[in-house]
């Protein structure tokens, strides 16, 4: 998976003005659990329409970010955690073992 590296405020509001599909991770880099998760995004990633733009945030180096985007999206704040984002709208929140791409696949044709 190509990730996207979210390190900026500027990328948060291009994401909630982008008409497409984007996800985003985000990770802690101390957390077992969140790297597990993100193994399994990894692996399922061939899965994933190629117009989605996958971005990746690391909490720990970014964690006012994080708060950011709950704010942004209207999501409760947690890790490991997947937002599917369109037209600035959060269509999916998924967090810890219920991060699956394929539901978020089926949101997307759906």
């Amino acid at each position: 998976m190509n990730w996207i590296k979210l390190e900026s405020e500027e990328q948060i509001n291009e994401i909630k003005n982008d008409a497409g599909y984007s996800i985003i991770f985000k990770h802690s880099t101390r957390c077992s659990i969140s790297m597990m998760a993100k193994k399994r995004v990894e692996m399922d990633a061939d899965e994933l329409p190629q117009e989605i733009k996958p971005y990746f945030l690391d909490l720990i180096a970014f964690r006012d970010l994080s708060s950011l985007i709950a704010e942004t999206f209207q999501v409760h704040h947690e890790s490991p955690q997947l937002l599917l984002i369109k037209n600035g709208e959060c269509l999916l929140d998924q967090s810890h073992g219920d991060i699956s791409i394929e539901e978020t696949v089926e949101v997307v044709q759906a």
